[in-house]
């Protein structure tokens, strides 16, 4: 039987009774203007295809992470409502108290 708990609290999600959320977060780099240069001079595609050819003689895993990474998480329908209210988890001010005047 597969278990599932959640990986924001880690309480136990039950398959079929608990209402489960997949989140999936994908991060890429962004490479800015490199696509414009690579098309204006096929030069620079050349030298992309032999990079890409040596690119099994690089760490593929610090290259990869650099470049692309994709995480999934499972949630409780607790952690996902808490999530979808502060998805970038920033710090959210407290309310300051006015007196009545």
């Amino acid at each position: 039987m597969i278990r599932y708990c959640c990986d924001r609290c880690k309480r136990d999600i039950e398959p079929g009774c608990d209402l489960r959320y997949t989140v999936t977060i994908e991060i890429e780099a962004a490479l800015d203007g490199a696509e414009t240069e690579l098309v204006d001079d096929p030069d620079h595609l050349d030298e992309l295809h032999d990079l890409l050819d040596s690119a099994d003689d690089l760490c593929s895993s610090v290259f990869s992470e650099e470049v692309y990474q994709r995480k999934q998480f499972d949630l409780c329908k607790d952690c996902f409502r808490q999530y979808m209210k502060n998805p970038l988890a920033k710090e959210v001010a407290a309310p300051r108290g006015f007196s009545k005047n």
